[in-house]
C-alpha cells in the first residue's frame, strides 16, 4: 500500500464513525484466490481441453463458443486456461501455446486484426492494411507455435458500425479460422450466439457450444454447490463470521444478493469486509451484509429488498428497475446486425 493512500485512510477514517483509523491491512480487501472448480467450472476446462487437444494431436482446428451473463466466470475461465500454457522464451522466437485476445468494442477486420497482433506482441502491429495484418498473423502463428486462440468478449461483434463492417469482419474471421489451423474460442455475452447464427459458415464452425449459467435456487444439487462455494469462499475471509455462510437461510440469502453469480457473491462479501473493518465490527453479521451489499451491489437498495434485511421478501432482484436487471436482460434492437435480422421490436430484451 502506498503510503499517500495510508495517509489519506487516516486522515478522513473520522467520516467512517469518528474513532481511531481503520487497520490499513484489511483495507481494499480483495478476495483472491485460484478458481474454485464448481461444475460449470469443470465442464468450461474439460471442453477446452478437448478442444486444444484435438488441435495438438490431429493438427486440425475447431471451434467452441461459451456465452453466458455478466458475471458467470468466462473471463475468469479462459484467464486460467491461458494461465497453464505460459509463454515460454525459445533462442530467437515466443512460443505461445495459448493466445488469448480482447475483441475491440468498435470492431472492424482491421482492428480485430491489429488486436491479434498486439496480443502477439509484434512490434508493427499499427502498421498496414487489414490484409497485410492477416499475413503477418500468419506467419506469427506459426512462428510462436499457436495451438489456441481465445477470444474474449466476442459479443463486440454484434455491434459493428455498419452490416457491411459486420459482413466485413465476419468474413475476415471465417477465412482467419479456415486458414490459421488453430483451435478458436469464442467468448462472450448472449449475443455472441446471433454473431456466429448469422453466418452459416461461421455457426458450422462454432457448432460445438456451452452455457455457463447462474447456479438455480430451485435446483437441489445446484444450491448444494453453492453452499459448497460459500463455504470456501468464507475461508479465504479475515474476519469471523457470526453464522456460517453455508448455513440454509444465510446462503439463500447469499443466493439472491448475488443472483447465483460466483462475481457477485465475491463483491458482497468485498463490501462486507470493507464495512465491518471501517466500522470496527469484529465479525461479519446480517447488518455488516446487508450494509456491503448496499456499499458494493445496489447503493439504492430498499429494505424490503434487501436481502440481509431479517424482513425482507428474499425473491429474485432482477426485475425493471432492479439491480440484476441490466445484468440478465439483454436487448440487441438497435444494433446494425439486429436490423439486418429483423430484431426490430422496441419493447424488452431477450433473455
Amino acid at each position: 500500500m502506498s503510503t499517500l493512500a495510508l495517509e489519506l485512510m487516516e486522515k478522513y477514517s473520522d467520516l467512517q464513525d469518528g474513532t481511531a483509523p481503520v487497520d490499513p491491512g484489511l483495507c481494499g480487501f480483495r478476495l483472491k484466490a485460484p478458481p474454485i472448480a464448481h461444475r460449470r467450472f469443470r465442464e468450461g476446462m474439460f471442453r477446452l481441453a478437448e478442444l486444444h487437444h484435438a488441435r495438438q494431436a490431429y493438427e486440425m482446428g475447431g471451434g467452441l463458443l461459451i456465452t453466458g451473463h455478466s458475471g458467470a466466470g468466462k473471463s475468469t475461465l479462459i484467464e486460467h486456461y491461458e494461465l497453464l500454457y505460459p509463454r515460454v522464451h525459445v533462442q530467437q522466437a515466443t512460443r505461445i501455446p495459448v493466445l488469448r485476445v480482447s475483441v475491440p468494442s468498435s470492431p472492424s477486420a482491421k482492428s480485430l486484426a491489429e488486436a491479434i497482433l498486439v496480443a502477439l506482441k509484434d512490434p508493427k502491429a499499427h502498421r498496414g492494411t487489414a490484409s497485410e495484418k492477416t499475413e503477418r498473423i500468419l506467419v506469427w502463428l506459426e512462428r510462436c507455435g499457436v495451438e489456441l486462440i481465445l477470444f474474449d468478449e466476442f459479443q463486440h461483434l454484434f455491434y459493428t458500425s455498419s452490416v457491411i463492417v459486420f459482413r466485413d469482419v465476419t468474413d475476415w474471421l471465417k477465412r482467419l479460422i479456415s486458414n490459421a489451423n488453430v483451435g478458436i474460442v469464442a467468448c462472450g455475452l448472449p449475443e455472441a450466439v446471433l454473431v456466429v447464427d448469422s453466418n452459416e459458415q461461421l455457426a458450422r464452425r462454432f457448432s460445438a457450444r456451452i452455457q455457463l449459467t447462474p447456479f438455480a435456487f430451485d435446483d437441489d444439487e445446484d444450491f448444494l454447490e453453492f453452499r459448497g462455494l460459500l463455504r470456501s469462499f468464507q475461508k479465504l475471509l479475515p474476519i469471523p463470521v457470526e453464522t456460517e455462510l453455508y448455513e440454509a437461510n444465510l446462503a439463500r440469502r447469499m443466493y439472491i444478493a448475488s443472483y447465483g453469480l460466483l462475481d457477485y457473491l465475491g463483491k458482497v462479501l468485498e463490501g462486507a469486509v470493507s464495512v465491518a473493518v471501517a466500522a470496527r465490527q469484529p465479525q461479519i453479521d446480517l447488518a455488516v451484509l446487508a450494509a456491503g451489499f448496499r456499499n458494493r451491489i445496489w447503493s439504492a437498495v430498499p429494505d424490503r429488498l434487501n436481502p440481509f434485511y431479517p424482513e425482507s421478501i428474499l425473491r429474485p432482484l432482477d426485475r425493471v428497475g432492479e439491480v440484476f436487471y441490466l445484468h440478465t436482460q439483454h436487448n440487441p434492437v438497435g444494433s446494425p446486425l439486429a436490423r439486418r435480422i429483423g430484431l426490430q421490436s422496441a419493447k424488452g430484451g431477450t433473455r
